[in-house]
């Protein structure tokens, strides 16, 4: 009988303490995942303010896209050609190429349909330069096409994803007071 009741102990407080084993399990096994590389965390950088500007670039209506929110300052479509050339100014450099002039003329890209190319494709010429350079590229020196400093390819990245936030916050105001919501701001489905 003592046999018994001891067995029926062992088992229930094996039992027990089951859920915490499989619980430890877990967490060890979540915390021996690779986090990720420098270039990782700055390529799903440049991607998400990427992925922002071209749903505005597809989303404005572009019978809209000479608007501007007062007279002074630069149409919705030069604001996205100005933020999407500005990111030349992290790409050229990484890739060893001169950087722009100026920013790309509105001339150029007459159509709704070319500004949202140009828009991607300095996206994805500038996801290429970070995957290109990987995490140890990261830290390579490269000098800033303005002040002529060096600086680490990753600092030169966040600086030019800093400057495509700071014109995403623009082409938010040209919504509203165009009196249309934008993507980021429309509830999910």
């Amino acid at each position: 009988m003592k046999i018994k009741r001891i067995t029926t102990l062992v088992v229930a407080a094996g039992l027990w303490a089951l859920p915490a084993v499989a619980q430890e399990a877990a967490q060890k096994s979540a915390s021996t995942k690779t986090p990720p590389g420098a270039s990782q965390i700055v390529l799903a950088q440049w991607n998400e303010i990427g992925r922002k500007l071209t749903a505005m670039a597809e989303d404005f209506p572009e019978d809209k896209y000479d608007f501007k929110a007062t007279p002074a300052v630069r149409s919705f479509a030069e604001q996205l050609l100005h933020a999407a050339g500005g990111m030349y100014y992290f790409t050229n450099p990484v890739l060893g190429q001169a950087v722009p002039e100026s920013d790309p003329a509105r001339a150029k890209y007459k159509t709704k349909a070319e500004v949202v190319a140009f828009v991607k494709k300095s996206i994805e010429d500038g996801a290429a330069a970070i995957k290109a350079k990987g995490d140890k590229g990261m830290t390579d020196l490269v000098a800033d096409p303005e002040s002529k400093q060096e600086m680490h390819v990753s600092d030169l990245a966040y600086g030019s994803i800093e400057h495509s936030g700071e014109h995403y916050g623009q082409l938010v105001l040209y919504y509203r007071v165009a009196g249309l919501v934008p993507p980021e701001s429309r509830p999910k489905k």
